[in-house]
């Protein structure tokens, strides 16, 4: 089957694991980025147009204004609220390469990319 690589990527070895494991490591980036990118594009659009109606902090402050543009919204949110989503980020991250094989096998080593563990 051919495919585009202009740069050659499918011929490198990442990380000394031979060229199914780089394959395995690009098509899994791959996917993993299209899945960031179509969910940040569905959160610019409803971000935009929706809040919820309840206080986003213990203290009663309200989500910022759909008057806003969704960069300055997220200029206008607590630290405290940033720290989450990235911590979030980082946690989900952090279970898929490691907590969440649980004996299944890493994209790596001959799983299939794209597949993410489940909590159970």
């Amino acid at each position: 089957v051919s495919f585009f690589d202009p740069t050659n990527l499918s011929e490198q070895d990442f990380y000394g694991m031979g060229e199914e494991a780089t394959v395995g490591f690009l098509r899994h980036a791959e996917i993993k980025h299209g899945r960031v990118a179509m969910a940040a594009f569905v959160g610019y659009c409803v971000q935009s147009n929706f809040h919820f109606p309840w206080a986003m902090t213990l203290a009663g402050d309200s989500f910022p204004s759909t008057d806003l543009a969704p960069e300055a919204q997220w200029d206008a949110i607590p630290i405290q609220a940033k720290y989450q989503i990235i911590l979030l980020a980082g946690f989900l991250e952090f279970w898929e390469e490691t907590i969440g094989l649980r004996g299944g096998k890493h994209y790596m080593l001959g799983g299939r990319p794209g597949d993410y563990p489940s909590f159970q």
